[in-house]
């Protein structure tokens, strides 16, 4: 389907939080996603298959990859200035030790779930050596990986997940409108007791005449139900049905991902002080980093190529914002990570998955009762 307000819905016509006239602060871009950021786009690749009872290595399966490319394909060795935090570290994004030791990395980034993550890693090697031959001609290379847990409802220890997905999702990556909710690496994802997943939003930021851009992608995967908030509103005691149906109790295994990109001029001690801003939005929605939760969270600019690539030799000269005046940015981090788990949330179904175990939608319902 097509057609579609992007800040109402979806490509394929899933609602997104704005229609339900949810109120949110500050101004989106056209897209309302982090591909509002210019130059960078997004792939999926998502697998659901099989019902019934688990059988290790044949399913079901409730599971994906979602690709994140910060630069255009022929560009994406050029480094972007980054920095990274873990508000809970139980969970992992691979490459955070380059990051936190150059303030940048190069290559696509890939979410999927917990035991996928190796395999996502060393699919983005091979599918840059295929892509851009020359970029690891004479180099190494530590792709950005991150992870979290879909084993409540996916065949997870099955190891579904191949090169081939990662590649298709990598090539099939876009910009403009893109899906959010059940796809991808959120496929078999949890938040609050709902059904989640992938989520995005973009803030629009005026600075000194100019207009910059933020984005944020999240794979939403944390949050117990209790303590849901919907800008504002206790809504957890208030939705305490429909519950998820349990077949095979299972201690509580919840993360959350979030990726924020602008294409504002940052340094990289910046990068990471946007990051940081990362967790006060997941709090907004009632996430409080519960111990067996992975709240790890990436934030790169594509501002400053040159500066970041670098020439042997030479002075490398990079223009950026003060931090006198981040503090604007930080609004923007912040409003576009609450919106961005909320419409992981809105925009998805019920599933069910392994043994019968059944994960509810967000009902819309009390959407429209609570907001109009």
């Amino acid at each position: 389907m097509t057609g579609h307000d992007p800040h109402l819905r979806t490509p394929s016509g899933k609602p997104r939080a704005r229609a339900f006239a949810i109120p949110f602060d500050g101004m989106p871009g056209p897209f309302n996603a982090i591909t509002d950021v210019a130059g960078v786009t997004v792939g999926y690749t998502t697998l659901i298959s099989g019902d019934g009872p688990l059988v290790v290595g044949k399913g079901p399966v409730r599971s994906g990859v979602t690709t994140i490319l910060p630069r255009p394909k022929g560009e994406l060795a050029v480094p972007v200035f980054a920095g990274m935090f873990s508000g809970n570290g139980d969970g992992e994004l691979t490459g955070s030790h380059l990051i936190d030791e150059l303030g940048a990395f190069n290559f696509p980034v890939t979410i999927t779930n917990t035991h996928s993550c190796g395999l996502s890693r060393d699919a983005t090697l091979r599918w840059m050596q295929k892509t851009l031959p020359q970029s690891l001609d004479s180099a190494w290379a530590l792709p950005v990986a991150g992870e979290t847990y879909d084993g409540f409802l996916n065949d997870i220890n099955g190891h579904h997940l191949s090169f081939e997905h990662v590649f298709s999702a990598l090539d099939e990556a876009k910009g403009g409108p893109i899906e959010e909710g059940s796809i991808g690496g959120g496929t078999g994802m949890i938040s609050f007791g709902f059904k989640a997943g992938s989520g995005t939003s973009s803030r629009y930021v005026e600075w000194n005449g100019e207009r910059f851009t933020i984005g944020c992608f999240v794979q939403s995967n944390f949050g117990a139900r209790r303590n849901l908030v919907v800008r504002g509103i206790r809504a957890g005691a208030e939705l305490a049905e429909p519950a998820i149906r349990d077949n095979t109790p299972r201690a509580e295994k919840s993360s959350i991902i979030a990726v924020v990109a602008t294409d504002a001029p940052f340094m990289p001690h910046q990068m990471k002080r946007l990051a940081k801003r990362v967790p006060l939005g997941v709090a907004l929605t009632g996430g409080y980093g519960y111990n067996t939760s992975g709240d790890i969270f990436l934030a790169f600019s594509t501002a400053n190529p040159d500066a970041a690539r670098g020439v042997p030799g030479k002075l490398a000269s990079a223009g950026y914002i003060p931090d006198v005046d981040i503090d604007l940015f930080f609004d923007a981090v912040v409003q576009s990570v609450e919106e961005a788990v909320l419409n992981a949330l809105v925009a998805n179904d019920d599933m069910t998955g392994r043994d019968g175990n059944f994960v509810p939608a967000l009902p819309k319902e009390w959407l429209r009762e609570r907001f109009g």
